[in-house]
């Protein structure tokens, strides 16, 4: 039995700046379900969002949030996250982050080069080329790995969390499933974090890795914690188009630096669904995309910036030219196949700014936590700038906490299982559930659709008790258990939203309410 002052589910940014903002005081173990690197961080492409330029400012970008997120942001929460962008951004600078510089004599901080995305009304974005979240996580890894007070977990993944209910519901840690020795083990903790990001794989096509399959949402709820907002997933309008290209997307900064969206015969599009075209937020374009493919019967979309000189192209998007390359498309020359895919999961548990669960001694941080930020639908590059921002106010309330006395817990019992007969049930029921997810709770939903989804994840849910109940855990039984608990969260979420606003739109409620409102759910009322 292992025990740290501080656990940390989830490699992440959130979970890292916790794991570094905290290992010169505490003790921390940091929890990894692959290898220390292989979180959904990594795969950020874009950049972080930061006011930096003079000409800049809180408001400005506070309002675009505001605008992106259709009236649901919590005032609160976008105007501290944004307070404090300058200084989060400096904290990476010292790390050593390799962003990029301006060469261009456009809007720059300390020489770095500032871009723009979709939503923005400034060039606030800070950027490694086209592989921020790639540079920020390989600098902070390598400070991780050698740090003497953090101890990293790699292939174990979080069973369930543990808590203590003798005087309230607290959270003393969880049961870790240890992968390479195949067996449960337990893990105390004075705090836990729950830092594992989104559920992008309870969908069929998504621009997420595989491990993001909802597992701090599902056991933050099975352990007593609200959700909120569960129905706004944002769908990334532009991933790649191609049989052997898996989940691999095509940034929102194409846009931004002037990319433009045709129809097969070249027709650009955008201009007839928002007056801001290709710089609309996300969802309006996600939208526009899924209309015109349904309208003309098209697989795909296509996104040009081979107007612009082959040196820019190749310059502000080499990782993007490169894999196109190795595809046989040359975005120097030709326009990239696009389709939407699931992205980004803007609702979660429900936390306030210092990460703080409904759970005590349980924080929730980054994709799987809702502090109010992303409202309807999450701005381009706000998303890096949350993980550290709620990271680092985390680890100081952590820090000011004074230390308890943990009671006795009892190991994993396994007792009275056995292994599993047939695990092509685990891989049917995995997949049923992430296609008719994409099917039933996609970009554009009707109640019927959601209440035929419902009534499969009953049915689903009930299979999947009683695998869990009668034999060994494996990875993928601990994540389809996880997958198909987000799933119903999110489909409960938009049964209950009676209108359409931001990334949720319904055939049967198409208005938008007069008041923004945020769909709350409690485990009491909504379990089963």
């Amino acid at each position: 039995m292992r025990t740290f002052d501080v656990l940390i589910l989830g490699s992440g940014l959130g979970g890292m700046t916790i794991a570094l903002q905290l290992a010169n005081q505490l003790k921390v173990g940091l929890i990894t379900k692959r290898a220390l690197r292989d979180g959904g961080s990594g795969w950020a492409q874009g950049g972080i969002a930061a006011v930096l330029d003079g000409s800049d400012s809180s408001e400005l970008h506070i309002n675009d949030t505001q605008v992106a997120g259709a009236g649901l942001c919590d005032l609160d929460a976008t105007r501290f996250i944004i307070e404090n962008s300058k200084e989060a951004i400096d904290w990476l600078i010292e790390m050593g982050v390799p962003f990029t510089k301006d060469d261009e004599g456009q809007t720059s901080y300390h020489g770095f080069h500032l871009t723009r995305e979709g939503g923005h009304s400034h060039r606030r974005i800070i950027h490694a080329a086209d592989a921020t979240g790639a540079a920020v996580i390989d600098t902070l890894a390598i400070k991780v790995a050698a740090h003497p007070n953090i101890t990293v977990l790699e292939e174990h993944i979080a069973v369930d969390l543990i808590t203590d209910k003798t005087s309230e519901n607290r959270c003393i840690g969880a049961y870790v499933y240890n992968k390479i020795a195949d067996q449960v083990e337990t893990i105390l903790a004075q705090h836990t974090v729950l830092a594992t990001g989104g559920a992008g794989k309870v969908y069929l096509y998504t621009t997420n890795p595989d491990v993001a399959t909802g597992d701090g949402i599902a056991m933050g709820w099975r352990a007593g914690c609200r959700v909120a907002n569960m129905e706004f997933i944002q769908f990334h309008p532009t991933c790649l188009y191609h049989p052997h290209a898996k989940s691999f997307l095509i940034t929102e900064a194409v846009r931004g630096e002037g990319g433009i969206l045709r129809l097969p015969d070249g027709t650009r599009f955008m201009p007839n669904h928002d007056e801001r075209a290709e710089l609309a937020p996300r969802d309006i374009v996600a939208r526009a995309i899924d209309f015109e493919m349904k309208k003309g019967g098209f697989d795909c979309v296509y996104l040009d910036i081979s107007y612009k000189p082959a040196a820019f192209v190749k310059e502000h998007f080499p990782n993007i030219y490169l894999r196109c390359l190795e595809l046989g498309i040359d975005i120097t020359k030709e326009p990239i196949p696009v389709v939407p895919a699931a992205h980004y999961t803007c609702g979660g548990l429900v936390t306030n700014l210092n990460g703080q669960t409904d759970v005590a001694g349980l924080y929730g941080v980054g994709e799987v936590a809702c502090t109010g930020l992303h409202g309807a639908n999450r701005l381009a590059s706000n998303s890096l700038l949350e993980c550290m921002v709620l990271g680092k106010s985390a680890a100081e309330h952590i820090l000011q906490q004074t230390p308890r006395t943990l009671p006795h817990v009892a190991e994993w019992d396994e007792s009275r299982v056995t292994d599993p007969d047939e695990e092509v049930v685990i891989s049917h029921n995995w997949d049923e559930l992430r296609r008719f997810m994409w099917d039933y709770v996609g970009i554009v939903r009707t109640t019927k659709r959601l209440e035929r989804a419902l009534h499969r994840i009953e049915l689903l849910k009930s299979e999947i008790h009683e695998f869990y109940r009668n034999f060994r855990v494996s990875n993928d039984l601990i994540e389809l258990r996880n997958l198909v608990i987000t799933a119903e969260l999110i489909v409960r979420c938009a049964m209950a939203r009676k209108e359409s606003r931001g990334l949720h739109y319904s055939r049967d409620y198409p208005d938008m309410a007069p008041q923004a409102k945020p769909t709350i759910l409690t485990p009491q009322s909504n379990r089963k």
